[in-house]
C-alpha cells in the first residue's frame, strides 16, 4: 500500500503496520509504516514493543508521528534486523534527525534498542521468532506464537528470486521454516505476472508465488498484503478471485481486525 485516494479508499493508502494484541494486554506493532500514527490513543499501554523488518522508508516513516514515542509515562522498545555496520539506533537517527526530522532520537523519554539476530524472543506471553528474507537489505520475517496460536508476518518477500520453478524444495525456500504450518499468513501480493517480469530482484512476490507459499508452508488463512500503490481497489478485488486453494484467501485491507 501506500498511495490515498479516492480509488484506493477501499483497500487503503498507509504503508506497511500491523498491531497484535496478546491476552495480557501486551501491544506488538508489526513496522511502522504511515498507519503508526493510529495507534496514539489514550488506551495505548504502558509498553510497547515495535518491531521492524527492515528500514526501508515505507516501513519506519511512522515513528516521528507515533505519539508514545513522546511520552513519559510509555515504554517503547524497537526492534529491527542486525547490521554489521552500525546499530539500530544509530541507522534509525538518519531518519529522526534534522535535516530530516525536527526530533532527534536520543532526545526521547523512553526508548530501547533491540538488535535481532534469527531467533527466538519473548514479550510477555508471546513468543516471536525472527529470520532472514530474501529482500534487499537484511530484512526479517516474523512469527508470533501463543496459547497454540501462530502469526507470520513476512511483508517483502520474494522466495522465487532465481527460481526457473517455484516452489523450490522447502529446504531452498526463504520463509519456509519461520511459516511452516501457520494460522495466519501475512505475506506480500504486490505484483501480476506480467509486472513480475520487468521487476525480479525487487524483493516483492507476485500474486501466484505469493499463493503457492501460502500453499507450501500449509497456511490456513493467507492475509494478502504489501498490495503495489498503482493497484486500484477494483483491480485489487478482481486479484483476490482466487479458487482452489487450501487457505481462506483474506483480502488485506486497512482496518482489518482479526483473531488468531
Amino acid at each position: 500500500m501506500g498511495r490515498a485516494g479516492v480509488e484506493t479508499a477501499g483497500y487503503g493508502g498507509d504503508t506497511s503496520c500491523v498491531e497484535v494484541r496478546g491476552d495480557n494486554g501486551e501491544v506488538v506493532v508489526l513496522d511502522a509504516g504511515s498507519g503508526l500514527a493510529r495507534l496514539n490513543a489514550e488506551s495505548c499501554p504502558p509498553r510497547v514493543d515495535v518491531l521492524l523488518t527492515h528500514l526501508h522508508m515505507d516501513h519506519i516513516q511512522g515513528l516521528g508521528f507515533f505519539q508514545p514515542l513522546f511520552r513519559e509515562d510509555v515504554e517503547v522498545h524497537l526492534w529491527g534486523p542486525v547490521s554489521s555496520t552500525m546499530d539500530l539506533g544509530e541507522r534509525l537517527t538518519r531518519y529522526l534527525s534534522p535535516p530530516l526530522f525536527p526530533v532527534r532520537l536520543r532526545d526521547l523519554p523512553k526508548l530501547e534498542f533491540h538488535d535481532v539476530r534469527p531467533g527466538s524472543f519473548t514479550v510477555g506471553t508471546l513468543t516471536i521468532t525472527a529470520d532472514m528474507v530474501i529482500h534487499p537489505g537484511p530484512t526479517l520475517g516474523y512469527r508470533v506464537e501463543s496459547n497454540g496460536s501462530s502469526l507470520a508476518y513476512l511483508p517483502d518477500h520474494e522466495p522465487a528470486l532465481g527460481s526457473r520453478q517455484f516452489p523450490k524444495p522447502p529446504e531452498w525456500t526463504s520463509g519456509y521454516d519461520l511459516c511452516r504450518d501457520i494460522d495466519t499468513l501475512i505475506h506480500d501480493f504486490q505484483y501480476t505476472p506480467e509486472e513480475y517480469v520487468s521487476r525480479q530482484g525487487w524483493g516483492h512476490s507476485s500474486m501466484p508465488h505469493a499463493l503457492a507459499f501460502a500453499d507450501q508452508v500449509g497456511a490456513r488463512r493467507f492475509v494478502t498484503f504489501h498490495h503495489d500503490p498503482d493497484h486500484d481497489d477494483t483491480q485489487l478485488d478482481e486479484f483476490h478471485q482466487v479458487e482452489g486453494r487450501s487457505f481462506e484467501l483474506i483480502p488485506g485491507r486497512g482496518g482489518l481486525t482479526l483473531e488468531v
